[in-house]
This record gives structure tokens, sequence and C-alpha cells, in this order.
């Protein structure tokens, strides 16, 4: 359906929603590399006018890819709760807003809410909104999962820690490993992103990390970040998996790219939870996203990166995830190109996964080619302490030496959390104090640390 606006001197029209989403997204460069993006500001606010006027229902009535050609948008409408939604079903997008940043909707409201919107609802929603709206609302929504730890309680903040190594050495790994525990990070979960990544190498990264947690006693889970089918392998041979992984996208294209089918994702899901490896909740599911993969897999259907990232959301809400990661700066300028554009998605795809319902981590992130750097990395890390976000990465030193991109070190999430006054998941941080590492958030790093020969030592430990 078409839509028309007058705007100065200007006629503007959308032949369709996804042309209007699209020209209605704040600028990125992904979007102008596809084609898709506004041509000038002010075609952008015309957009933007005409969306905030659209009747949140709308969205239901006019898909913006058609679920007989993508088993996501299929997906989607099936999971679509219409009795949750009547809440908002008379608003339009623009009402929407404003009735996110009342004081009477609280994040009980929001949660009753989540099951009945729809993934380009809230990407509409967001296009209309201003960094510091989207903090407050973020900040209404709670979202608990719990697999060893509980993550995301009020209060809290957590951290991947990503021990990688350019080998996959096991002393590099576990001296990386020693080395975040001793500066309280690992609560959300100690997940390595293999070099060689092949059923041999997971399986001994597996055996490893649970090695560690168990001669250690510590409540954390560990993840490989390998593919579904490789994790699937290593539990039916019995290697101790507590995480099932995979990169998702927003179509069904994309994640057929990536080598993956929603009954793969069910299977492992089923799979990883009938282990019960769990003592606090069975959340088995891991998936990490990134505004821009479908475009780079040519499986975009000429939808705007950021609402094909809120699709994906979509996807991994099926699956009742322990963590959900969005590595916003990772893919490369081509499709975010500078701070500007990181920070504005940092914030986007934490707040629409937030109100999806998903436990949302950010790794707060840049390649060496972007237009970005750490002091820009401190500000996203800022805004989204602000807005509660769930986890963070924790790197050594910020450089991933494998990956080969910046994120966030040890002392970064050392940072916030004492800049902010929270505290580590509640299992962790009970064993961080038992352990004397550290007796509260405060001073997590900065008091009882261990000296490198006691690292050195344990590693060797643990080698035997």
């Amino acid at each position: 359906m078409q839509r028309s606006i007058k705007l100065g001197r200007n006629n503007y029209s959308f032949r369709d929603l996804k042309t209007l989403m699209a020209r209605a997204t704040p600028l990125r460069s992904g979007d102008e590399l596809a084609g898709v993006a506004a041509e000038s500001a002010e075609e952008r606010v015309a957009a933007q006018l005409i969306l905030s006027e659209l009747p949140l229902k709308q969205f239901l009535e006019e898909p913006l890819i058609p679920p007989e050609k993508d088993n996501i948008s299929e997906l989607i409408l099936q999971q679509h709760d219409s009795q949750a939604f009547e809440t908002v079903r008379s608003l339009t997008v623009g009402e929407f807003r404003e009735w996110l940043l009342s004081e009477a909707i609280t994040g009980e409201v929001l949660a009753k809410l989540s099951a009945g919107l729809m993934p380009e609802m809230v990407a509409a929603v967001s296009k209309i909104m201003r960094i510091q709206d989207m903090i407050l609302v973020s900040k209404k929504c709670t979202v608990i999962t719990a697999f060893r730890t509980t993550i995301g309680t009020p209060g809290t903040l957590s951290v991947r820690l990503q021990p990688n190594h350019p080998t996959d050495d096991e002393k590099g790994i576990l001296a990386s490993t020693l080395d975040g525990l001793m500066y309280g990070c690992g609560d959300a979960v100690i997940g390595i992103n293999p070099a060689t990544d092949n059923l041999a190498t997971v399986s001994r990264l597996l055996e490893l990390l649970d090695q560690l947690r168990q001669s250690y006693s510590i409540p954390v889970q560990s993840c490989i970040l390998t593919h579904v089918t490789s994790t699937m392998d290593a539990m039916a041979r019995g290697v101790p998996v507590d995480l099932v992984f995979q990169s998702i996208g927003g179509t069904e294209a994309v994640n057929k790219s990536f080598g993956v089918e929603l009954s793969m994702l069910s299977d492992a899901n089923d799979m990883a939870r009938d282990l019960k490896r769990g003592t606090a909740g069975n959340n088995v599911m891991y998936f990490e996203t990134g505004q821009g993969s479908a475009l780079s897999a040519d499986a975009h259907h000429g939808v705007d990166q950021q609402t094909l990232e809120v699709r994906a959301y979509g996807l991994a809400r099926k699956f009742d995830p322990l963590l959900v990661n969005t590595v916003v700066g990772f893919i490369g300028p081509e499709y975010l190109f500078d701070a500007k554009q990181i920070i504005r998605a940092g914030i986007e795809d934490h707040f629409c996964g937030k109100l999806l319902g998903l436990p949302m981590g950010v790794d707060v992130c840049y390649t060496n080619h972007a237009e970005a750097d750490q002091d820009d990395m401190d500000i996203l890390l800022t805004l989204l302490g602000n807005a509660g976000v769930t986890f963070i990465m924790g790197v050594p030193g910020a450089d991933d030496i494998m990956l080969n991109y910046q994120s966030t070190s040890f002392h970064d999430a050392t940072y916030i959390r004492q800049l902010l006054g929270l505290k580590a998941a509640p299992e962790f941080q009970k064993w961080l104090e038992e352990s004397g590492i550290a007796s509260d958030a405060a001073n997590l790093g900065a008091g009882q640390r261990k000296s490198l020969p006691e690292f050195f030592g344990a590693i060797e430990e643990l080698k035997r």
C-alpha cells in the first residue's frame, strides 16, 4: 500500500511498508550499500512522520516478507499473542512511543506485553525514538534466565569471559580465563571462539573448561562458539556441553547461509535440556546476531538491516535462551560506518531485544578499519550500563587476538560495575566473596588478586 506526504516543497511516496521502514531508519552505511536508505535527511523525516501515524496492527496485515516465502515471517506470526497485544492494539507507532515512556508503564506491564509484540512493531517504534528514550524504556525491562548462574537480576551486570587464542593453546586460554575470573568476569559464560572449528578441538576445549570449573567449584557455564551441529555431535559423544551456541539472522535465507534450520535448533535445544546440567535453571541456548548479516549473505529481501536484526530476536525467543548477544560493530564499517552509527545501533538492539523479552547482551566493539576508537566504546558501554544491559564481553586488554577486533576488557567490566554499583550474578558473586577474590562489587580486581606465579601454578595443575 503506497503512502505519501508533502514536506516543504517536496512530495514523498513510499510504495509499501517495507520501503517506508527502510527510509525511516536512522542513517547507516549498510542500508546505503543495499540501496534502501533514504536519499536525504528530509526524506527520512517524511518517512518517520508517516510511520509515527501508522497503526501497530498494520504489521499483522502487511508482512514485510510474506510468510509463504520465509519461515521466520511464518514463525513471527505464529508466535504472536493476540490477547497480550490487546493492550496496545488501538495505538499508532507514535502513540506506542508515548505509551512506553509513560511513568505508569512499569516493567511488569512490559513483561506481560512482550509476547504480543511483533519484532517489526518494536523496530518501527525504535526508528522514531531518541537514544535517551530507548535507554529509559530498556531500564524498565527485567529479563531473568538461569543455568548455573542467574542472569539479569536487578542490580547485576554479567560478563562473558572471552579467552580466545589464535592457536587454541590451552595454557593461553587458561591464563586469560584465570585472569578474567580474578576481575569478576565469567558469570554470563566462559565462551571461546575456536580458531580450529572441528569436533576434536571443540571437545578438548569443552573438557578443559569443565575441568577448570570443577577444580575450583566455580558456578559458571561454558560454551564453545561452534556450529550447532558440532555441539550436537559433542553431546552425542558425552562431551560436557553446557550451552548450545549459534549465530542467527532475521530471514530464512540468512539462516540457511549459516547452515541452520529451525528444526535443527529445536533438536539441539531439546538435547541440551535433556542433559540437565544446570543447577539454577535450564536455559541452554546462546545466540549471537549482528546488523548487516543478512545483507552480506544477499538474504535481506530489500528490508533494512535494523529491522532484520530485530526479526532475529523473534527467532531467538522461541527457544528461551540463556543469552542473546548483538555483536554490534563486528561486521565492519560497510554496515555501521562510524562510532555514531555503532552507538545508535547498540542502543537500538538492546532496547528491541529487551522489549521482546530477551536477555540482551551487547558486544561493545569495532573493527580496526572503522571510524571509531576506545573512547567511543566507553560512551556506548556507559549508556548501556545505564540502560540495564544484561551482559557485556570481557576480553584480555579489549583486543581479541584471534578474531582481530576491539571489544571491552576485564577492566571495563570493573569500571561499569563500580560506576553503577552493580554486582555479578548472585551465585558467582557469592563464589567471588567466599574465594577471597572480592568482598563486594566495588573492589573486583582491585583487592585480593592472585599473583602471576599463582596463576601459572594453577594452569600447570590443571594441565596435569
